[in-house]
């Protein structure tokens, strides 16, 4: 059961949207104002956070302002809710971060399917890299002892959209995940992106060269408020050379890495924008675990992120599929009219 984190001053709103939400099978915490918000989300931990804008002493900006600097509460999806509809408000509240905005009054089905997608959103990109390998194939080496070293290393902070590295710099770091995702990825001779890999908490990249004079050969941006630690060259060649299990281990990982790099290239390379974005809005739908044919809300950036293509892309190909009768836009609301026409897109 997915916990929720509710933080409005309102008792009549409070108690009722923490209704709604029970009645769909939430764990409901609770907040009147922002600075018990603030202590309930760092205490509680929730996987997502419901916030009203306008409260006395601490408003909801401030709040994701405050929960921002923590990392083991930056990488929480934020909903804002308001009365505030103006551009400008809404603007500030995506520019701090805010994962979505609902406007008072909303709908009890606008405010689930905004939970619903940006929890699947979360899910999706932290899914298991091994899931669709065969579980026979599948060697999950035990780098518990290496990672606990990797974080003797510098702790780092990026927001999302912050470059972690860039392509042709020195490569001096080698990286390990603590929370969030961080995207690898390249840029055509057309400047259209290329996204190589994605890492989740757990997961290491960066160069292992030791050579001085090596650059990395691609970027590294993240996703999400993201969390990492970091070694120099120096650090981990000293840590490698003293621990020879650890090495071989690691170098195990590096090689399942380029294999999954691999496989996505060759999708990349043979898959049609077409059949990404279909796979994309299914497997939203799948992992929401809605009826195929009710409206699911995703943005059109969490969509491109997810299927790893230019927004302008994803936009036109939507229309495409507008057009087809395969789905229909409402707003933010991507309807599902032919899931079996979608699936067979190739």
């Amino acid at each position: 059961m997915k916990k929720i984190l509710l933080i409005e001053d309102d008792v009549t709103v409070r108690e009722n949207t923490a209704e709604i939400l029970e009645l769909s099978d939430f764990e409901v915490v609770t907040a009147s104002d922002g600075k018990q918000g603030v202590t309930k989300a760092k205490s509680e931990l929730p996987d997502i956070i419901v916030c009203d804008i306008m409260m006395p002493e601490m408003d909801g900006y401030d709040v994701l302002t405050e929960l921002s600097k923590t990392p083991e509460t930056s990488g929480i999806p934020f909903i804002f809710l308001s009365a505030k509809t103006e551009h400008k408000d809404v603007r500030r509240g995506m520019d701090l971060g805010a994962d979505d905005y609902l406007t008072k009054p909303f709908e009890e089905t606008d405010l689930l399917s905004a939970i619903e997608s940006r929890l699947a959103k979360v899910e999706i990109l932290k899914s298991d890299k091994t899931a669709q390998v065969p579980k026979e194939q599948q060697h999950i080496p035990n780098l518990t002892a290496f990672r606990e070293l990797m974080k003797t290393g510098e702790q780092l902070n990026f927001k999302a959209g912050e470059s972690v590295y860039e392509e042709g710099k020195t490569s001096v770091n080698f990286y390990l995940v603590d929370r969030g995702v961080v995207k690898a990825h390249k840029f055509d001779s057309r400047g259209k992106e290329i996204i190589t890999q994605l890492y989740k908490d757990g997961d290491f990249f960066g160069s292992l060269s030791f050579n001085s004079s090596s650059a990395y050969r691609e970027f590294a941006t993240a996703m999400e408020d993201t969390t990492l630690y970091t070694l120099s060259r120096d650090q981990l060649k000293d840590i490698l050379h003293d621990n020879s299990r650890v090495s071989m281990e690691l170098l195990e990982v590096m090689n399942e890495n380029l294999f999954g790099i691999k496989e996505q290239l060759i999708d990349i390379a043979y898959a049609s924008v077409r059949r990404k974005t279909a796979k994309t809005i299914l497997m939203f739908a799948r992992e929401i675990k809605k009826n195929p044919l009710h409206s699911i809300r995703i943005s059109r950036a969490d969509l491109a992120g997810v299927a790893g293509i230019a927004s302008e892309t994803l936009i036109r190909t939507l229309s495409d599929f507008k057009k087809e009768g395969l789905i229909e836009i409402e707003g933010r609301n991507v309807k599902i009219i032919d899931a079996d026409k979608l699936e067979k897109i190739g």
